[in-house]
C-alpha cells in the first residue's frame, strides 16, 4: 500500500503537440550534488488483511521474520530525522499489524517528522487510535475499493466496508485529518461520483482518486485492471463538474472552508506524456522496505543489477550520497535520446525507470509512456485494447482477519 504524488488532470487524449528540443551543448548535464530528501516512505510490512489485485508490492513478500525489528525502525526515524527528512508515511501491507507501532511514530515524532498512517483500517478501534494519537500521529490516510460495499469487499478479497467506515469515523472523531485514497481501474472507475459522495459523507479532508499504476500483483492483473479511454473520459469529466462545486483542484485558493481537497492521479497509459519519476530519481524521497532494503522508488527493487543498500549495513546519509543504487539515473547523463536532448528531461526525468525495465527490459530507456518514445508503440497498443472483462487475481496468503484484531 502505497501513496502517490498529486498530479494535474490532463485530458486522457494524446496529442500531436511537439515538444521543444533542448540545447545540445547543455543536454547531458553531470548529476548534481543531491539535495537532502524531505519524504520517507516506510514500509513497516508486507502483511496485509487484503488482498487487493492492484497490489504494488513485489511479487516476493518479505516474511514477518525478516522485518526489521523496533530498535531498528526507530533508528531509522532518528537517522531520518537528523538527515532532513520532515514527513514520513507509514504504510505497508496493513502498518495496524505492527504492534509497535506506537513506538515508531512516537520515534518520529521525537524527530521531528510528521507521521501519516496509510491504512486499510481493518482492525482500527478507538483504544488503538487513541494510543497511536499520543504517540504523535498527525493524520491518517485510508483507502476504500469502491462506494458499493460489496462491490468494495468483493475488489478488496474480503469484506471490509463496514470497518472502514467505523475507521473513518473513529479519525474524524479523534480531529486528526483524514484523507480517503481510492485506487481507480476498470471495476470501480465508473463509480467516481459515488466515491466522491461517500468522501463527502464520511468526513474527509482530501479525496485522491489514483489511476492504477502497473507495478508487483498490479502488472500481472494489467489487462483486467486497465480501463477504456471512455471510463477516463467520464470519470474526469466527473472530477472536473465536482472541483467546480467543491471550489477547485489540489492547488486552488478557491475551496471553501470544509471542502475536501480533491486529487486526479493521472493514468500515463493514455495521455502520451511520461510520469515524473518520484520527482526524480534518488531527488525528494526515498523508501526503507520491510527488510531495510532502501530504494529511490517503491518499485526499484524490480531492477536487475540495482543491489540496494540496506539500513542495516549503512547509515541513510551514505545512502543517499554514495550508494550505486541511488546515483544510478541522477541527473541526466544516463540519458539516450530522445530524452538527452528534450526540453522536458528536468520535468519528467525520462519517465518512470521501473516501467521502462517492465516493458522494455532495459531501465534506461525512454519510458513508453512517453510519446517520442521509440517503444510507445507498446503502451498504445495495451490502451487501445479494452479489458477483456475477467476479475483481477487476487493476492495470495492475505493475514486472516483474527490475526488483525490480536495484534491491535
Amino acid at each position: 500500500m502505497t501513496t502517490a504524488d498529486p498530479t494535474p488532470v490532463v485530458d486522457p487524449t494524446p496529442t500531436a503537440d511537439p515538444i521543444p528540443v533542448a540545447d545540445p551543448a547543455i543536454a547531458a548535464a553531470p548529476a548534481p550534488a543531491p539535495a537532502r530528501p524531505w519524504a520517507l516512505l516506510a514500509e513497516l510490512t508486507h502483511a496485509c488483511p487484503l488482498h487487493c489485485g492492484y497490489c504494488s508490492n513485489p511479487l516476493e513478500l518479505t516474511r514477518r521474520s525478516r522485518e526489521l525489528s523496533t530498535e531498528q525502525w526507530t533508528d531509522v526515524m532518528r537517522q531520518a530525522g537528523e538527515f532532513g527528512v520532515v514527513q514520513t508515511h507509514l504504510s505497508g501491507g496493513e502498518p495496524l499489524l505492527r504492534p509497535d507501532l506506537e513506538q515508531i511514530i512516537t520515534a518520529a515524532e521525537s524527530a521531528g517528522i510528521y507521521t501519516q498512517l496509510v491504512t486499510s483500517g481493518v482492525g482500527l478501534d478507538r483504544a488503538r487510535l487513541s494510543a497511536l494519537a499520543a504517540a504523535g500521529l498527525r493524520s491518517v490516510q485510508l483507502s476504500v475499493q469502491h462506494a458499493d460495499p460489496a462491490a468494495s469487499d468483493r475488489i478488496g478479497g474480503r469484506k471490509s466496508f463496514a470497518e472502514k467506515e467505523r475507521a473513518a469515523a473513529l479519525v474524524r472523531d479523534a480531529g486528526l485529518p483524514l484523507g480517503l485514497n481510492v485506487v481507480l481501474h476498470h471495476e470501480n472507475l465508473d463509480a467516481v461520483d459515488d466515491l466522491i459522495e461517500l468522501g463527502l459523507s464520511w468526513g474527509v479532508d482530501r479525496i485522491e482518486l489514483a489511476n492504477a499504476q502497473f507495478y508487483g500483483w498490479g502488472l500481472l492483473n494489467r489487462t483486467a485492471l486497465l480501463a477504456t479511454r471512455d471510463q477516463l473520459a467520464r470519470a474526469r469529466d466527473a472530477v472536473e463538474r465536482w472541483r467546480e462545486r467543491l471550489g477547485g483542484g489540489p492547488d486552488s485558493e478557491e475551496r471553501p472552508a470544509g471542502a475536501p481537497e480533491l486529487v486526479w492521479v493521472v493514468p500515463d497509459y493514455f495521455d502520451g506524456v511520461a510520469k515524473p519519476c518520484m520527482g526524480g530519481w534518488g531527488a525528494v524521497s526515498l523508501t526503507v522496505t520491510p527488510d531495510g532494503t532502501v530504494l529511490p522508488c517503491p518499485a526499484a527493487a524490480s531492477l536487475p543489477g540495482l543491489d540496494p543498500p540496506n539500513i542495516r549495513d549503512r547509515p541513510l546519509a551514505w545512502i543517499w550520497d554514495h550508494s550505486r543504487a541511488f546515483g544510478r539515473y541522477r541527473g541526466t547523463d544516463w540519458m539516450a535520446d530522445p530524452c538527452r536532448s528534450c526540453a522536458q528531461r528536468d520535468e519528467d526525468f525520462g519517465g518512470c525507470r521501473c516501467q521502462a525495465y517492465a516493458l522494455t527490459g532495459d531501465a534506461a530507456r525512454t519510458d513508453p509512456a512517453c510519446r517520442l518514445s521509440p517503444d510507445h508503440g507498446l503502451i498504445r497498443a495495451l490502451a487501445d485494447d479494452s479489458t477483456d472483462g475477467r476479475p483481477a487475481i487476487t493476492r495470495r496468503a492475505p493475514v486472516r482477519a483474527e490475526r488483525v484484531g490480536k495484534l491491535s
